[in-house]
């Protein structure tokens, strides 16, 4: 049994390295000028179009525009999905916690006071935070030639060999 065990374990090592020398996985068909993750998630935090920084990336609250009005850029192939919401619980989270704590251990504010202060406090910033996460979100993806960023066709690499894929989406 154990070496049956050694033997599977030998094979995952191998496979493991051998990705490991492998090239990095890009999407989006062939890299010929690199973007900048750090510009692509700076122009989404403005909310402003990844690629030229100048079109707005919003038409609405958290809805994206189909088109930058002034370069021209597709956004419609985005999938933020779940990350921006998570994202903001997250820093908020992080952020009221334990400033709530520090409040509580260094001046014992009574409960209703507590509740009057944190809840608003909450509501606002992940308001406020949302749509920020969502732009950075977006422009992550551009910068990383995903879901239909790419300069090639616009399948992921994982869709590419399953024709049925676009179906689910």
């Amino acid at each position: 049994m154990t070496a049956l065990i050694r033997r599977v374990a030998e094979q995952v090592q191998r496979r493991y390295l051998a990705a490991m020398r492998a090239e990095p996985q890009t999407f989006g068909g062939p890299v010929e000028q690199k973007r900048s993750w750090t510009r692509g998630l700076w122009r989404g935090a403005r909310k402003t179009c990844p690629q030229c920084g100048r079109g707005r990336l919003f038409s609405g609250y958290t809805r994206t525009r189909e088109t930058c009005a002034n370069c021209g850029l597709n956004l419609s192939g985005h999938r933020a999905d779940d990350a921006p919401p998570y994202l903001t619980i997250v820093i908020v989270g992080h952020i009221v916690v334990p400033a709530a704590l520090a409040v509580k251990q260094l001046h014992h504010p009574p409960l209703w006071l507590q509740f009057a202060i944190w809840g608003p406090l909450i509501i606002v910033a992940t308001l406020w935070l949302l749509p920020i996460a969502k732009g950075a979100m977006v422009g992550l993806q551009w910068a990383n030639r995903m879901h239909g960023f790419g300069d090639g066709d616009d399948l992921d690499e994982a869709d590419a060999g399953n024709p049925g894929a676009d179906a689910l989406t």
